[in-house]
């Protein structure tokens, strides 16, 4: 009767099922209050569907489908994972031997302890990492649907435990390129991570008059005019709630049979439920409560509780009255309550003493039976404080390993456990959190850090709190400033742990470089970097870079050319030799050190510092044009940034996004991806992110001739009272600030802006800053004389890496040599621009050399597309690895995809690409290099 009224709904819903079958699948939400009719219209398409065209993953037989976390599952990491998969399992044989073990971690017994009442995890080797774990599971299914296309239906999806949901979530966006469907349904108003995964969503509304009419007049035909009119107004067209109400209206054939006063719809359907399970016999009812109680358990467990509190057998036959009544099903020994309205009536409806004699028995049944033993854990002993240590060594070696991120959260968590000593316990769970940021969960720093602060907090440890709080992007307007995340530092510092107070130290460094504190805060965290004894140089490299580019630039660009030279083959130091380098200006150093970074932390399931090193990768490869790195890494840390909730990250990932298309001469995409990260980055006060903004708007209205426009947007990060103002990038826009003043015949407002710039340029080696400069001085000079032979100087400076850098200078000088009628000359230069700017696919900029070639009086070739323009981000990083010479299934786990999906995008790669091979392929985009 629920489906009355919900044909365009059931057509969404069939259209992702048959896009499955189709070989490309994907992910629907259905969201709506209780009672809506989510579960109706899942069961009414299950019943549609053809065991040979669709599998449906399940735990459970027809006539209930679906797979269905319960409250006991929530709690326990991976549990609704398992269950969903539990029947594609022996599919795992063609995993890699990393996903296999991802699998056997999260889902085999003994992986989790599964009593009722709480759980704990076994001292195993490793905890399950969900990254890891998604990708496996994406692995099995992609597998699985090899043979036969999937549908993954989901129900109370706020029920599923949050390991689960974050893994399904992972697998839900990569789902278009495989035969895999997932349906989930979620009640309005709770939140999930497939909620906050960008998955389209299908939100179920009340019924429309005509159709809750059909429904109560097909239930109670015969129900007096008045009552039906009652029954429609308190349901609201809601079908549940018409289906109950009318069902009590017509068995008491009264109008008090509803309400009287109005209740909320859940309290009023309770209610109607709570009169419904009365009804039933005595024995009944016990069995409803020892499954309410124990959600999700299995029959016979239910059965063997009933008999030690009623002191007589019970049988399966005994819930036939349940079931007719519609509040619960059956199939096998799995029985579920068919609305969670069901067992909050019978919880409800159930006085303490019974409820407490539950209790009591199933202790007593679950202790009884192997696998489901309660753990009694042994009252703990206090850890001598080298215990505390050995912990943290303990923690320190499992991070090496691969996922190694959430094995050392587990490992000190275990250790938690067992300290009797709360300020032992409280030092544990803070350096767990610390770690477990590194994962990029959210919900699981919250979670350690709130176990944290149940035991007394000394203010230092207080202090640790918010600086952990602070380290995640989102969370950037937290209370700890520059300041006093500086402070804290010195004084962790004096207490002996300077490794702590140096990681603190970071995060000041960071937040000062976001949100630009001020001058003193950058000099007080600079001379805490010079001043204490850390032993971390590549850490105190990058936060000498964030804090005093300038002034520190010549010792930090000396150092990172030190270790460029003797690499450690660390990836957490070569992740902040890269950040290092891109802040001094280094941009050819910093591709290689962030380059170096990746593989290693992709493996060690740090996905919080690897988008970091993405965005920076992506944002340096930008300004040096080298569009076949800046694409795939943006793209990437795009993605990732959304899935661990990086929002910061996110807004330079798209704002450098928008600067690439502008390069590309995309400029309605430029435009909206740069508004697009204006809006991310404006709500958090992001200067960075603002001024990388402009910088792309600018490079938007210069290609379509507005000057004055370009000038205004580059201006913001000149001016100290603009949002978009940043004392570090500023100076990284001069070639564009020059070149749009010197085409909107406005020099003489910057010149002053340029001294100053070059007085900065004397204290420090940067090249991109001494590219600029360099550049200024040829446009800017008064004299013929002067501007030629700057231009000659500029072009004869090392710019082997800077090939962008070159041919804009290249461009000016051709441009200035035909303003003064030397058009043969002029030549030259232009020609070199734009077969420069050809082959780093800077459109706009080959287009504007081009245009003054023809004025030259040279008419000029049509531009070829390089190979790397031709794909998407996704195919242009997936062909890079394979000509690299690694497999498809290697490809998959580091960009985090099936090795099916990794297939496809190469199906298309090589007609693309007119090649054939691998082989091929290497050749050619080694030459387009």
């Amino acid at each position: 009767m629920a489906l009355i009224g919900r044909g365009p709904e059931l057509a969404t819903v069939t259209a992702v099922v048959d896009r499955a079958r189709a070989g490309s699948g994907g992910a629907l939400l259905i969201a709506g209050e209780p009672g809506i009719g989510k579960t109706a219209l899942l069961e009414h398409l299950l019943t549609g569907l053809a065991p040979e065209d669709v599998r449906v993953l399940t735990t459970v037989e027809r006539p209930v489908p679906t797979t269905v976390p319960t409250e006991r599952d929530a709690h326990l990491p991976f549990a609704g994972l398992s269950r969903l998969l539990a029947p594609v399992r022996s599919h795992d044989a063609a995993l890699p031997p990393a996903q296999r073990a991802a699998l056997a971690r999260a889902f085999d017994t003994g992986a989790f302890d599964t009593g009722a009442f709480g759980t704990e995890n076994k001292d195993d080797e490793d905890t399950a990492d969900p990254f890891p774990v998604a990708l496996a599971a994406l692995g099995l299914l992609a597998e699985a649907a090899a043979r036969r296309p999937l549908l993954l239906v989901v129900e109370d999806l706020h029920l599923l435990d949050a390991a689960s949901a974050t893994a399904l979530a992972f697998v839900a966006r990569r789902l278009t390129s495989e035969p895999v469907a997932l349906l989930a349904a979620l009640r309005e108003g709770l939140d999930s991570p497939l909620n906050n995964a960008g998955l389209p969503t299908l939100t179920l509304g009340p019924l429309g008059a005509a159709h809750a009419a059909d429904v109560v007049d097909a239930r109670a035909p015969g129900l007096s005019p008045g009552l039906r009119e009652r029954v429609l107004a308190e349901a609201g067209g809601n079908p549940l709630a018409l289906t109950e109400l009318t069902s009590a209206a017509r068995q008491s054939g009264a109008t008090t049979a509803v309400t009287t006063a109005w209740q909320p719809l859940s309290t009023r359907l309770e209610k109607a439920f709570r009169a419904r399970v009365a009804a039933l016999p005595s024995r009944t009812r016990t069995l409803l409560v020892i499954a309410a109680v124990n959600d999700g358990s299995p029959l016979t467990e239910i059965l063997d509780v009933a008999r030690l509190v009623d002191g007589e057998p019970a049988r399966a036959e005994d819930l036939a009255p349940a079931v007719d009544a519609h509040l619960v099903a059956l199939s096998g020994d799995e029985l579920r309550f068919r609305h969670p309205l069901s067992r909050a009536a019978v919880l409800s409806g159930t006085s303490t003493r019974r409820h407490q004699a539950v209790r009591a028995a199933l202790a007593e049944v679950l202790d009884q039976r192997t696998g489901r033993r309660i753990r009694q854990p042994a009252a703990p002993q206090p850890p001598p404080a080298d215990a505390v240590a050995a912990a943290l060594e303990e923690a320190n070696r499992r991070l090496e390993r691969p996922g190694g991120v959430m094995a050392a959260v587990g490992a000190l968590e275990h250790a938690a456990r067992l300290a009797g000593r709360p300020e032992h316990r409280t030092e544990l769970l803070l350096h767990a959190a610390d770690i477990a940021v590194e994962s990029g969960r959210h919900d699981e720093v919250v979670r350690l850090l709130n176990r944290a602060a149940a035991d007394p907090l000394t203010a230092q440890q207080q202090a640790r709190v918010t600086w952990t709080s602070a380290r995640f992007q989102e969370n950037v307007h937290a209370d700890a400033d520059a300041f006093a995340l500086a402070a804290l530092a010195e004084e962790v510092a004096s207490g002996g742990d300077t490794g702590l107070a140096l990681r603190i130290l970071w995060t000041a460094a960071r937040r000062n470089f976001w949100l630009e504190s001020g001058e003193d805060a950058a000099r007080y965290v600079a001379d805490l970097a010079l001043r204490l004894p850390f032993d971390n140089e590549p850490q105190v490299l990058a936060v000498l870079a964030y804090t005093a580019p300038m002034a520190q630039g010549a010792h930090v660009i000396a150092r990172l050319r030190h270790w460029a030279a003797h690499p450690g083959g660390d990836a957490t130091a070569d992740r902040f030799l890269g950040t290092a380098a891109v802040l001094v200006g280094a941009f050819d150093l910093a591709a290689g050190f962030s380059a170096a970074s990746l593989s290693g932390l992709r493996a060690q399931g740090r996905t919080f510092q690897l988008v970091g090193a993405l965005a920076a990768r992506g944002w340096s490869a930008a300004l040096l044009c080298d569009l076949a790195v800046a694409v795939p890494s943006a793209a990437e840390a795009d993605r990732l940034s959304q899935e661990t909730g990086q929002t910061l990250l996110q807004g330079t990932a798209r704002c450098t996004k928008a600067l690439i298309a502008a390069l590309r001469g995309e400029l309605d995409d430029a435009e909206r991806l740069a508004q697009e990260s204006m809006d991310l980055g404006g709500s958090l006060r992001a200067r960075p992110v603002l001024a990388t903004a402009h910088m792309a708007l600018a490079q938007v209205a210069s290609a379509r001739g507005s000057f004055d426009e370009a000038l205004t947007h580059l201006r913001q990060l000149q001016d100290p009272t603009a949002a978009a103002y940043h004392p570090t990038l500023r100076h990284y826009a001069l070639i564009d600030l020059v070149d749009v003043a010197q085409r909107a015949h406005r020099t003489e407002e910057i010149r002053d802006l340029v001294r100053r710039t070059e007085a900065i340029a004397r204290k420090t080696p940067s090249t991109a800053l001494h590219v600029g400069v360099r550049f200024a001085r040829a446009v800017l000079a008064h004299e013929d004389e002067d501007a030629e032979r700057c231009f000659l100087e500029a072009l004869a400076a090392d710019l082997t890496r800077w090939p962008f850098a070159r041919a804009r200078t290249q461009l000016a000088y051709g441009e200035w040599l035909r303003r003064r009628r030397r058009d043969t000359q002029a030549r030259g230069p232009l020609r070199a621009a734009r077969d420069a700017f050809d082959a780093l696919g800077a459109v706009a900029f080959g287009e504007r050399a081009r245009r003054e070639l023809r004025a030259s009086g040279e008419a000029g070739s049509e531009r070829v597309p390089r190979a790397h323009e031709l794909l998407n981000p996704q195919e242009l990083q997936i062909a890079m690895m394979a000509a690299e010479g690694l497999t498809n299934r290697e490809i998959g786990e580091k960009l985090h995809l099936s090795h099916r999906t990794v297939s496809n995008h190469l199906h298309r790669v090589f007609p693309k690409l007119g090649v054939t091979s691998r082989t091929a392929l290497g050749h050619l985009l080694r030459s387009a290099d």
